[in-house]
Formats: C-alpha cells, sequence, structure tokens
C-alpha cells in the first residue's frame, strides 16, 4: 500500500467539487468542445472553467451550471446532480445517509473507484465487491429490504461488471490489496455452490500481479484492540510532475450511510490500522491455499 497521504491537505480542493468538476470535465469532451472554445462561446475566461472543473472553487453558482448544461447539451437528471453536488459545503470530511444519495449514475464510490490507481480494503463480513462472482453479488441483492426488482438486479450486475474490469484492463490496471476476515469465508451467502465458485475466484484472482489477498484468520483477534468496520484507502495516480492528482479518500460504509475522508490525520490512521490488520494476516500464499482449500469443501458439501 502506498505510504504517502496522495497530496497536500491544503490543496484548495474538496470531494464533492472534485467529483462535480469530473463530471462538467466528462460532459465539455462529450460535446466535443475544447476549454477554450467552451469559455469563449459564453464570454468566461479560461480560468473561470479551469477551476470549476478542477474543484477550485468553494462557491459553485446554479446560473453557471444552467450555463454550462444548456451550452453542452445535458438533460436535466445530470444538472440536478451538478447542482446537489455544489450544494455540499466545501469540507473534507462528507457524511452523507442514504435517504440522501445522488441519482445511481453518478455514485460518488464508484467515481472515485474508477480513477483510483490502487486500492486498499478491509472487508471483514463479505467478500470485496469487486472480488464477487456474479452468483454471490446476485444473491446478496436478492436479500436486499426494501426488495430490489429484476430489471435493478441486472442493472446492478452491469455496474458492477464494468467495476471490476478496472482490475483486468490491458493498461495499467488498479492495484488492489485486500484484507479479507476469514468470517467471510465461513458465512454461506447463495448455498454451498456459490460459495465455492466465489472462494475459487477470489483465489484465482489472487494470481494477478496487481491482486494481493490476505485472510486475517478468526484466530487473529483483535489486532487493533477494537472492531474495525470496512473501510477502503483509495490512492490516485501522479501527474507528469510526479505529483498525486488527487488526495487520498478514505471510504468507510455502514448501514446507515457512508463517509468519505480526506484529512491527513484520518488518511494515515486509516493506513496504519491496514498495515496492522495486514500484519496479523495469512500471507498471500497461505491465503490463496486456504481460499482453494475452502472452495473444495463447500464443493464437497452439494
Amino acid at each position: 500500500m502506498t505510504e504517502d497521504d496522495g497530496g497536500p491537505e491544503d490543496d484548495g480542493t474538496t470531494l464533492p467539487r472534485r467529483q462535480l468538476g469530473r463530471l462538467l470535465r466528462e460532459a465539455r469532451t462529450a460535446a466535443g468542445l475544447s476549454l477554450e472554445v467552451a469559455a469563449r462561446t459564453l464570454g468566461w475566461g479560461n480560468a473561470t472553467i479551469s477551476r470549476l472543473e478542477n474543484g477550485r472553487n468553494k462557491k459553485v453558482r446554479a446560473t453557471d451550471l444552467d450555463a454550462l448544461g444548456g451550452l453542452y447539451g445535458v438533460d436535466a437528471e445530470d444538472l440536478v446532480a451538478w447542482k446537489e453536488l455544489a450544494g455540499y459545503p466545501p469540507v473534507r470530511s462528507w457524511l452523507r445517509t442514504y435517504s440522501d444519495l445522488l441519482v445511481p449514475k453518478f455514485n460518488t464510490y464508484i467515481e472515485l473507484e474508477s480513477a483510483a490507481s490502487e486500492l486498499a480494503m478491509f472487508q471483514p463480513l463479505i467478500m470485496p465487491g469487486l472480488l464477487q462472482t456474479h452468483d454471490y453479488a446476485q444473491a446478496i441483492n436478492r436479500a436486499k429490504q426494501p426488495p430490489v426488482s429484476d430489471a435493478d438486479l441486472e442493472r446492478m450486475a452491469a455496474v458492477r461488471a464494468r467495476r471490476q474490469h478496472l482490475l483486468t484492463r490491458p493498461r495499467n490496471p488498479c492495484k488492489l490489496t485486500a484484507v479479507i476476515h476469514e468470517n467471510a469465508l465461513r458465512t454461506i451467502i447463495g448455498g454451498t455452490q456459490v460459495m465455492a465458485d466465489q472462494c475459487r475466484h477470489a483465489a484465482d484472482m489472487s494470481t494477478l500481479d496487481n491482486i494481493e489477498v490476505r485472510i486475517l484468520r478468526q484466530e487473529a483477534g483483535l489486532p487493533i484492540g477494537r472492531l474495525v468496520t470496512p473501510f477502503i484507502v483509495m490512492t490516485f495516480p501522479k501527474d507528469g510532475q510526479g505529483k498525486r492528482v488527487e488526495p487520498a479518500v478514505i471510504y468507510a460504509e455502514s448501514y446507515t450511510g457512508d463517509a468519505y475522508l480526506e484529512k491527513r490525520d484520518d488518511v494515515q490512521r486509516c493506513r496504519q490500522t491496514f498495515r496492522t490488520l495486514i500484519g496479523a494476516t495469512m500471507d498471500a500464499r497461505s491465503s490463496r491455499t486456504l481460499l482453494r482449500e475452502m472452495a473444495r469443501s463447500y464443493g464437497c458439501e452439494r
């Protein structure tokens, strides 16, 4: 796992502003407009659009978003999402409840995940989404309350497939280091055949150069002396000058909502927690062996 904090804390950007900036830049590119042409058409300076796209405006005016949306030809849903992001305060710890989510096509985590160069994740109860098989994930989704429609199940499967491609894409695949508690291997989701296939798939994926899977055995107890809920450290690539394009972000999910943390102390604390956890795991080879043993054991239970 990358040791640096991913960039200076006072770089003038915050997560909601950076996500908005990505969406604005993507809309402009999709419209076939350069930054210079867009600025000239609106009668703005280049720096105005550049600051918006780099997330460096503390306040974003709705009228500016209306102007950009009209120029780029975006639909009403896009514009609503832009304004919701602009409405979030420019803070570095972003807490959201699930009653306050943006529309699915603008899911914040997926946007960040797709931009990351490295992910370090801890999962205590289920297999990480990027390593889940179709049947394992569908079994989880079918158990959701309120129930998920068949159409939404298929949509969720399509989104997951696109997400997982970042691990196997030919150019610059994302590096994944996953610490998975043994409980996740022993919690039966979808039946024994689904679990057999899931454990085998995780073992196979761990043979890729950019993927490391480590199992935290039950015997390891509580390595940091307290319960640790799922979290992910997201690190972003460097630019041509060797600087991180964005500061690292911590994503922590719970039943009631999710949190995005960017403060240097939060990032460093989570990195240290991850190092402690990984120090208590089985090594990568032994973890792969256990996954294959679990797959065979589930296979025999059919």
